[in-house]
């Protein structure tokens, strides 16, 4: 079996991790995985595009208001890359990064009835143009996106409104997909897309992401306590690509105006923002060093996903699996990723709520909660399982 991954990054990140390890699955399983992606580690595959096309494509999206409808000719590329290639399954990740033409793909997909598995990693497949929602209370896409309220939001549009049409054209081009499977990442946005056009695919299903027990574990990081010079310190932890108000760096400011001197937040990731004037708020840039970002993880006393719309994200994951306790607000996919004894959930905006779970952890400690921590990561997010779950749904898909 051939299956050939198409994503906006590869090795990085968490869907380039995602497409990298499903393939290593692939091939102790006797079979072949390909990554055709725009940016990140190079991987066995094709690399789409170069970085003018890209920042092309993302400024005649802005003036348009069309995402996906430009790369033509790199679109063409990869069109007979495929056509080489011969894949059994294609498999579509993230398509929203301003690398590929979205009908393109999707037409020659149909022409040639390739099956076809799509990782809900976000909402964006099943909208006209959002990778999520929920903080908007916006429903349309259940009937036709129009009046986005998110136009300046996700892939941003300058001057129009094209959600109805590029609504119209997924559903369009995805329903002829004759066996297409639709993978969402957790119960949450699984149950969204089975009220979407969505609905309609020849399987539904959901498998969670996963950590990599042999990688994220618990490890000594007292040499990095030493030279941060944070021996003495309760320490909060935050991690994210980029840091947005939509990834709650605004709460962690907010929060930490009335944090004591012996509590410290670092956040690991870009952030736009100088963070210099917040001297409890230690940055750290984004890193793709695993082995460093287990160490944070595992001296942090616990992590805060401070995020309202999450599909699910792997860094709480992966700090259950380092044994740190996790803070998640109640909303999307997130209370999901919390089991018994490993953490909370707060409401939304609720500083007061959040600072005092946060001392209840600073009360207990972090020992109290790292092996219910471990215990529900090894059982939910098991890479292993996980991993087996996407071969079973290839042989399934192929048999359809």
């Amino acid at each position: 079996m051939k299956v050939l991954h198409i994503n906006a990054v590869s090795g990085i990140r968490s869907t380039g991790r995602i497409c990298s390890e499903i393939n290593e699955c692939l091939k102790e399983n006797g079979h072949k995985g390909y990554i055709a992606y725009s940016d990140g580690i190079e991987a066995r595959g094709y690399k789409i595009g170069w970085i003018l096309d890209r920042k092309i494509h993302a400024l005649l999206s802005r003036i348009s208001g069309k995402q996906g409808y430009f790369s033509r000719i790199e679109t063409y590329r990869l069109l007979k890359y495929i056509k080489f290639l011969g894949p059994d399954i294609i498999h579509l990740h993230n398509l929203h990064g301003n690398y590929i033409n979205i009908k393109m793909l999707l037409k020659y997909i149909v022409n040639n009835n390739i099956s076809t598995v799509i990782t809900l990693h976000d909402c964006w497949f099943f909208t006209g143009k959002c990778f999520h929602y929920t903080v908007e209370g916006c429903y349309k896409w259940k009937d036709e996106c129009k009046h986005c309220p998110r136009i300046h939001k996700d892939n941003p549009s300058w001057f129009f409104d094209r959600s109805k049409q590029m609504y119209r054209d997924k559903r369009e081009l995805l329903g002829k997909i004759k066996n297409l499977a639709i993978v969402g990442v957790s119960d949450w946005i699984t149950a969204e897309a089975r009220q979407s056009f969505l609905r309609d695919a020849k399987i539904i299903t959901r498998i969670y992401n996963w950590a990599d027990f042999d990688i994220f574990k618990p490890v000594y990081s007292g040499d990095l306590l030493r030279d941060m010079n944070l021996e003495d310190k309760f320490i909060i932890l935050g991690v994210a690509s980029i840091w947005t108000a939509d990834k709650g760096l605004a709460k962690f400011i907010r929060l930490s105006k009335i944090l004591p001197k012996n509590m410290v937040i670092i956040l690991i990731g870009k952030i736009k923002e100088k963070m210099e004037d917040y001297k409890n708020i230690i940055h750290i840039r984004e890193t793709h060093d695993i082995n460093s970002l287990v160490k944070f993880y595992s001296l942090a006393d616990v992590l805060l996903n401070l995020s309202m719309e999450e599909s699910c994200g792997r860094v709480p994951i992966e700090a259950l699996a380092c044994g740190t306790p996790v803070i998640a607000m109640n909303s999307t996919s997130n209370p999901e990723q919390i089991g018994e004894g490993c953490g909370y959930v707060i409401e939304k905006d609720d500083i007061k709520d959040l600072y005092s779970k946060i001392k209840e952890v600073y009360k207990n400690t972090r020992s109290f909660y790292s092996g219910h921590c471990i215990s529900y990561a090894y059982k939910t997010f098991n890479k292993a399982d996980c991993l087996n779950d996407y071969i079973r749904l290839y042989h399934e898909l192929s048999k359809v």
